[in-house]
């Protein structure tokens, strides 16, 4: 509903603790925290209307655990990068689809321009749709089209 104030979380997957310094080339040089700068810069509206959770694990059960307690929490939205269990997780893809949280995937750089089996996706079936090859950018999109998604029920 336009002009609610929504609680989002953020979640990042394995190897995603380090952006930007993890493989500049490809991922950039931004970090997460870059995410808040460009909010707090550039679009403060948006920023006034979520409350950003952020959570980042290695553990393929610890974000599904995580996920969970979201569900438990009545969390409104989701942005998430799950790095490289976007390829190979189908547990986190049936994570994703039984919490039925709406939720938007990210990736930094652009996946389907990668090698091949980064051009599998299990996790984005359930998704409102997928953002990829903006950098940290991706996030501030992600949150964006989550936040207009919200707003339109």
């Amino acid at each position: 509903m336009p002009g609610e104030k929504y609680t989002v979380l953020m979640v990042n997957g394995p190897n995603l603790g380090y952006i930007g310094r993890r493989d500049p080339g490809t991922y950039g040089t931004r970090g997460m925290d870059a995410v808040q700068t460009i909010l707090e810069k550039d679009r403060p509206g948006l920023l006034d209307r979520i409350e950003l959770n952020y959570f980042q694990a290695n553990g393929e059960g610890e974000i599904i655990d995580r996920l969970e307690k979201a569900w438990k929490d009545n969390v409104q939205g989701l942005v998430i990068n799950p790095g490289a269990y976007t390829h190979t997780s189908l547990a986190l893809g049936d994570c994703l689809a039984w919490i039925n949280i709406p939720h938007v995937e990210v990736h930094l750089s652009n996946i389907w321009s990668r090698e091949e089996i980064r051009r599998q996706n299990l996790t984005a079936a359930h998704s409102l749709g997928v953002i990829a090859g903006f950098g940290i950018m991706s996030y501030v999109l992600g949150i964006e089209a989550l936040v207009w998604y919200l707003d339109s029920l």
